[in-house]
């Protein structure tokens, strides 16, 4: 059977977003996949039911966020009109999908009224000028992804169903968060920072407001800091910090003292679900409050208080729950995502055995798998679980991808992960394809979650704040080291690579050790002093994550030391780290005469590598073998091409 290719980007499909209807009989969900021709992301909307072919619903290209009318009679999704998201309701009866907003910016996903005759969304307000000046008085006037705001803020708007009639909810110098109806239909409950200096205070509180407008009430107080809100059932929950945005996202209760933490018997970071970082909201399954939690590197599913309903090698990232039963999307060591349909409470789907072609075969008692998007005919290395020792005795666990079957010491990359309080899992890794490639070539993948990663309790999690590079350094060398040591690493043929924070790290290592023969930061960090001001998320970075000492852990502090060959690869609109970042470590490397290449992605933001286009995505992952295989050829032996 081959190994995966690159040129297989263009073959995998992915779901996302499950929604089961009401009564439980089938689900819908977005398949996304990467359009060669168009160069762009495609996006449908499909059914699946046990026993069933999945079908397709929607055309697409760009149909998203299928949402059910309480009845189930009706799907409401978004697709663009004009160039812009609008509100589309299916009949589920028959007949083509009708425009049901007009939102001048475009809206956002549907929420059902609990009676079905309305639909909440919140959607951009303001009147841009692209030629205007940019004025701002706060240090929140741009974000990643979206530019510059010019003054946009996002508000909450209530369509009638039969009419098509839309009132704006709220209004006001401040984001609505994503509504939530309570549940007699007369309210509205959504999270927002109202305070004047919120760019320089992180803050975040529940609101309510009236469903025909008004004046929001603020339901929460000081000591929580709240990031979003769902009414189930008779209370409101609510995710957020217990005080300043550096530990866990927890879940609370709103009741008459205010709000109380839900015991969840977990030291675990709740997942409420964001790009790269997987995960659901919070919802209710009968009585029970299920939720997601990363657990060493997977996302898995929980119900309060902490028991795993949905575990193994999988990384749960979207969860719909109704009349006895779950939906959920989970990656597998064999899939990049499946659609899984479990009994509840007697589904439990800790070790699924495989992925096959087949459609409808049970994984584990109560649950079916009810698609087959695993390539059939590629044969796919896997990550194996190892639990390194840092210099200090922290464990600290890593995956090494590579092929067993080899017996001499080959070469090894590093790679590192964002956040840096993301974590990498043993699942099909459908973005970061070039792993594969590489270990079919004769390659150890190593990826590890150093200190800082999520899964592993909230002390970890924290374990670098005010230390970037200082208090990590060593869970990356060690077990490098213990893979030379045993003989699956040339130590002469060593290279690192990473995004965003594995972006930093990899402009960081080189200064601090000579071994790498090669490296790839991509959308890098190489100076925290000038990123805090430059980031959209700048000042929370100085505040909160590194601290007073931005330039002891910068790596152009430290750029003298480097000879690291060095192939630096970056979005053009990135607001998350700028593209000054990558032009300030490549001229830096220039001067000194270290070899050096710099690749801009016109258009790309920060994500670019999760949903730009294709072909930059292709391109990034092309970039990475050709610049390894070629310093490590220079290196020691060359490396096979087959």
């Amino acid at each position: 059977m081959p190994r995966l290719s690159l040129s297989d980007l263009y073959r995998i499909a992915v779901p996302e977003d499950p929604r089961l209807r009401p009564g439980g009989s089938s689900v819908a969900y977005v398949v996304v996949t990467a359009d060669r021709e168009s160069d762009d992301n495609r996006s449908e909307i499909w059914l699946a039911a046990p026993g069933a072919e999945p079908r397709r619903l929607t055309g697409g290209p760009r149909d998203s966020s299928p949402r059910w009318s309480p009845d189930g009679r009706s799907l409401a999704f978004l697709r663009p009109v004009d160039g812009k998201p609008q509100i589309h309701l299916l009949p589920m009866d028959g007949g083509e999908p009708r425009v049901l907003t007009a939102a001048p910016l475009g809206a956002g996903a549907a929420v059902w009224s609990p009676d079905g005759t309305g639909i909440a969304y919140g959607a951009p307000h303001g009147d841009p000028d692209p030629h205007a000046p940019v004025v701002a008085d706060r240090l929140e006037y741009k974000a990643d992804g979206a530019g510059l705001l010019r003054g946009l803020t996002t508000h909450l708007s209530v369509v009638d169903v039969a009419t098509g009639q839309t009132r704006q909810i709220t209004s006001g110098d401040f984001h609505a968060g994503e509504p939530s109806w309570s549940p007699d239909g007369r309210k509205l409950a959504f999270a927002a920072s109202m305070e004047p200096d919120r760019d320089l205070a992180v803050t975040g509180a529940v609101y309510s407001v009236d469903a025909s407008g008004g004046e929001p009430e603020r339901l929460t107080g000081a000591g929580v800091l709240c990031t979003g809100a769902w009414w189930l059932g008779g209370r409101l929950l609510v995710a957020g910090y217990a005080g300043d945005p550096v530990g866990h996202t927890r879940l609370f209760s709103l009741g008459t003292d205010g709000l109380v933490e839900v015991e969840t018997g977990l030291d675990r970071n709740v997942m409420v679900g964001a790009p790269g970082y997987p995960g659901a909201v919070p919802q209710l399954a009968g009585d029970d409050l299920i939720f997601c939690a990363r657990d060493r590197g997977l996302t898995h599913l929980y119900r309060a208080p902490g028991e795993k309903i949905v575990g193994g090698d999988q990384v749960v990232s979207g969860v719909s729950a109704a009349e006895g039963r779950i939906a959920y999307v989970a990656a597998t060591p064999y899939s990049a995502g499946e659609v899984y349909l479990a009994e509840f409470p007697a589904g439990r789907a800790d070790a699924p055995p495989g992925d096959g072609p087949a459609v409808g075969g049970a994984t584990a008692p109560g649950v079916t798998r009810l698609t087959a998007y695993a390539l059939p005919d590629v044969e796919l290395f896997t990550p194996r679980s190892r639990t390194f020792t840092a210099p200090d005795g922290t464990a600290v666990e890593g995956f090494v991808l590579r092929d067993e079957r080899l017996t001499e010491p080959g070469p090894l990359l590093l790679d590192v992960h964002g956040g840096p309080h993301n974590a990498w899992a043993p699942v099909f890794d459908g973005v970061h394809l070039y792993h594969q490639v590489l270990a079919a070539r004769g390659w150890t993948v190593l990826t590890v979650n150093p200190r800082g990663s999520d899964g592993y309790g909230e002390a970890f999690y924290t374990a670098a704040l005010g230390a970037w590079g200082i208090a990590d350094t060593g869970d990356f060398l060690s077990p490098i080291d213990e893979l030379v040591a045993e003989g699956l690493a040339d130590p002469d043929r060593l290279a690192v690579t990473g995004y965003s924070y594995g972006g930093y790290i990899s402009c960081w290592l080189p200064t601090q050790t000579g071994r790498f023969k090669a490296a790839v930061p991509g959308g890098c960090v190489s100076d925290l002093v000038s990123m805090a001001g430059t980031s959209d998320m700048g000042y929370f970075l100085k505040m909160y994550e590194c601290g007073g000492d931005l330039a002891g852990q910068s790596p152009m502090t430290h750029v003298a030391r480097v000879t690291t060959p060095t192939l630096i690869l970056h979005g053009e609109n990135d607001d998350r780290c700028p593209v000054g970042q990558a032009e300030q470590w490549f001229a830096a490397l220039r001067e000194r005469g270290v070899p050096v290449r710099l690749v801009r992605y016109p258009g790309g933001s920060h994500l670019f590598i999760l949903n730009g286009r294709p072909s930059h995505r292709a391109d990034y992952n092309e970039r990475i073998v050709a610049w390894l295989e070629q310093w490590i050829s220079i290196a020691g032996t060359t490396v096979s091409q087959d």
